[in-house]
């Protein structure tokens, strides 16, 4: 039989990366025995749950705990592309790390485009529980952006691509077919007729339309204040949010602890918890291990394509 494997990194050494492996390692080891883990992070941090990579020695300093969370970032997708794990699950970085590293990315999303050269990639949170007690996904069409650069960052092709990636995400690792998308709008009210904007009508209905032409089942735009909820109510298999904080505070809210961020678009499968690094509770006894635990069995699922979510 042939066994899946899954690369996990650590993340950040000084985050709750690290601590919430360690405390999840006898779970993983019980649960996921059919699963080969290679984990990669500092050296004298292998939570010895299979093959460990060290990415060298932690020194304490802000640099090198940027240099070690990426270099595990790329070793990992080396090898996803190698096809020696089916995908890879990744621990919190701290995001200025990476640049006093020396790294430009601005995230693990932008990271892991660059290096497998994929140009159209999707931040999708996904939650098979939610306060709704339906699946809650929400793709972000914008991430980490000033909020005053949105409306020039959105436009009609992004919504095409974000969606048709969306679409054929849920059709092949969600076994859904012509999944039901809506398009969260960008303005209050969805503009109220061009009141509070025009982004909906010049923007969000072309791309509507055109993705409708190619049998894309999509709804909206929509009001930010009600589109979440009809999600919660199941109306919806996926929401694309047009900037961050709207898809995220809505997100979070019905959904933390059991969150995990999916990356589209990729030549591999790759999962994450929904949180940070959270220094702040690091040692106290305090850290949730339960959005990890999400991320790996999602990407475990993913890897074996064994959802049952098919729409009647």
């Amino acid at each position: 039989m042939i066994r899946n494997k899954l690369a996990i990194t650590m993340g950040d050494p000084r985050g709750v990366g690290p601590e919430i492996i360690e405390q999840l390692a006898p779970e993983l080891m019980t649960q996921y025995s059919d699963i080969d883990f290679i984990c990669l992070g500092p050296q004298g941090f292998d939570p010895e749950i299979g093959d460990y990579f060290s990415m060298g020695i932690f020194e304490g300093t802000e640099a090198s705990a940027g240099a070690i969370s990426a270099l595990s970032i790329e070793k990992a997708s080396a090898l996803a592309l190698e096809g020696i794990v089916d995908g890879i699950v990744t621990g919190p970085i701290h995001k200025p790390a990476l640049q006093a590293a020396g790294w430009k990315d601005l995230d693990h999303t932008s990271m892991l485009s660059r290096i497998t050269g994929s140009p159209d990639v999707g931040m999708l949170m996904n939650a098979e529980d939610s306060l709704g007690g339906c699946p809650l996904r929400v793709l972000l069409a914008t991430t980490h952006i000033p909020f005053r650069s949105v409306a020039d960052k959105l436009h009609t092709n992004l919504l095409i691509s974000q969606a048709k990636l969306l679409h054929q995400g849920l059709s092949r690792f969600w076994n859904i077919k012509n999944p039901k998308i809506a398009l969260c709008a960008l303005n209050p009210h969805a503009s109220d007729s061009g009141l509070f904007g025009n982004e909906e009508e010049t923007i969000f209905r072309p791309a509507i339309r055109e993705l409708s032409d190619m049998g894309l089942s999509l709804s909206g735009p929509l009001p930010a204040d009600t589109v979440f909820i009809r999600a919660l109510k199941g109306d919806f298999d996926a929401v694309i949010a047009p900037y961050h904080d709207v898809g995220m505070a809505a997100f979070k809210t019905a959904t933390f602890g059991k969150g995990v961020n999916v990356t589209l678009g990729l030549p591999f499968i790759r999962t994450s918890p929904d949180h940070g690094t959270a220094f702040d509770i690091v040692g106290t006894g305090e850290v949730n291990t339960s959005s990890m635990l999400e991320a790996i069995h999602l990407a475990v699922k993913m890897s074996k394509n064994v959802f049952d979510t098919a729409s009647p």
